[in-house]
């Protein structure tokens, strides 16, 4: 982060919340399991924002549809299960080293806004998106990724908390989420039920006292420290 943008005003409730952070869902569709080899072919990304009252929500939405890199490996298993045909017109791709940067800025400008000293990504089974945006953000030989290079929130994880699901689809059912599987398997999509899920989770946790803590959880906390 430049000295021009670096937070200049207090804190949001958001980065209050998420000490600093400022979390952003991500959802990839991929040629192949390896971050190394295999192509990126869609990206999107939701910027979260909270209200008030400190509940969390779905801000915005940045789709990319991608241009393998030169020598990636695609498997053919892998475009038959997310629907993508690489020679559609309509796919309008763009080379990762073009669309990276640009969804880059906005995420910076979100952090900015603020007053976040960085993004950490949420993502379901987030290392797997984690491991992909590192290794594309080395390949196009990117300075300045917002993301946190290591920590991330992972979605299958807090679900399987919350609601006793690590799938998506199945979670999203048991938290009340409409999930179309039709049109699962699209970044745009997964990354913003992906949103509403995450959303929901940290809204609940709150509704139960976790986020700020209640006086009474303050209060016995307080008194277990000076027994």
């Amino acid at each position: 982060m430049t000295p021009a943008e670096e937070p200049t005003g207090p804190k949001s409730l958001l980065a209050q919340r998420f000490r600093g952070f400022l979390p952003v869902v991500v959802d990839l569709e991929t040629g192949g399991f390896n971050a190394r080899t295999d192509a990126l072919l869609e990206v999107s990304a939701v910027i979260l924002d909270m209200n008030e009252e400190g509940q969390l929500f779905p801000q915005e939405t940045h789709t990319f549809h991608l241009e393998p890199f030169e020598g990636a490996n695609i498997e053919q298993s892998a475009l038959d299960f997310i629907g993508i045909d690489l020679e559609s017109p309509e796919r309008e791709a763009i080379p990762e080293e073009m669309a990276l940067p640009e969804m880059f800025r906005k995420i910076r400008s979100a952090v900015k806004k603020h007053s976040c000293t960085r993004a950490i990504m949420v993502a379901h089974n987030a290392h797997f998106d984690l491991g992909f945006i590192n290794a594309a953000v080395e390949r196009c030989g990117i300075k300045r990724n917002p993301f946190h290079p290591f920590s991330c929130f992972d979605t299958a994880t807090l679900a399987g908390l919350a609601y006793g699901q690590t799938v998506l689809a199945k979670a999203c059912q048991v938290a009340g989420i409409e999930f179309d599987n039709s049109s699962a398997h699209s970044a745009e999509y997964d990354a913003e039920k992906t949103a509403e899920l995450f959303c929901g989770i940290v809204n609940k946790w709150k509704a139960l006292g976790g986020w700020p803590l209640s006086s009474a959880t303050i209060s016995q906390g307080e008194d277990r420290e000076t027994s």
